[in-house]
């Protein structure tokens, strides 16, 4: 064997293992999952796990897995403008969280993550009443994801996986103190996008 042939091994492994690094996985059955896949929500870690389609399948019935993870629905409906403003939040790029023991959490994206507020459950049952459409919100897998920073006025019933993929744009496309030049494009493309997948 020459040292020749045992460098391209090495190098072709290494760049095998990179490539597999990057392959998502489902975090049930370590199978590779596509581009485009599914998602449980972990009740008990409060996050969000990909999924493979054969055990995305398991989850698909009410009260599969005993109500530890929830398959998070793929719907996404544009509402009309939604006065958030009674919910008591200051910011104008956030998502609502109903829970299913009847609170009401509030998400918005920052560089270090997402910044969390209780919203009053109140406030939340008064503004489904005016917008009948939120009393379908699915608890803990779906959310109203509000963007009306820059005049933008984005109202959306959105699975919370696009929510979380929302903080990550955020946190990748952050920087300085004030977000750059960067941040508010990929924001806008991601609702772009959120259009085109709705």
């Amino acid at each position: 064997m020459t040292t020749d042939g045992a460098l391209a091994r090495l190098i072709r492994s290494s760049a095998d293992r990179t490539a597999a690094a990057r392959t998502e996985v489902c975090d049930l059955c370590a199978a590779p999952v596509a581009d485009e896949h599914a998602h449980l929500y972990d009740t008990g870690q409060d996050e969000v796990r990909c999924v493979c389609g054969p055990c995305s399948v398991l989850f698909a019935g009410a009260g599969a897995g005993a109500g530890q993870y929830r398959l998070v629905p793929r719907r996404r409906v544009r509402l009309p403008a939604v006065d958030t403003a009674a919910l008591g939040v200051p910011v104008g790029l956030v998502f609502f969280v109903p829970r299913a023991d009847g609170t009401v959490t509030a998400q918005g994206p920052s560089p270090a993550g997402a910044m969390r507020w209780e919203v009053d459950a109140a406030a939340w049952k008064e503004l489904a009443r005016t917008c009948p459409q939120l009393a379908t919100v699915e608890p803990e897998v779906e959310a109203l994801l509000v963007n009306t920073v820059h005049g933008l006025d984005h109202h959306w019933i959105a699975p919370i996986d696009d929510c979380y993929r929302m903080i990550a744009v955020v946190r990748r496309e952050w920087r300085g103190l004030s977000g750059g030049g960067r941040i508010w494009p990929a924001v806008e493309r991601f609702f772009e996008d959120l259009t085109e997948r709705s």
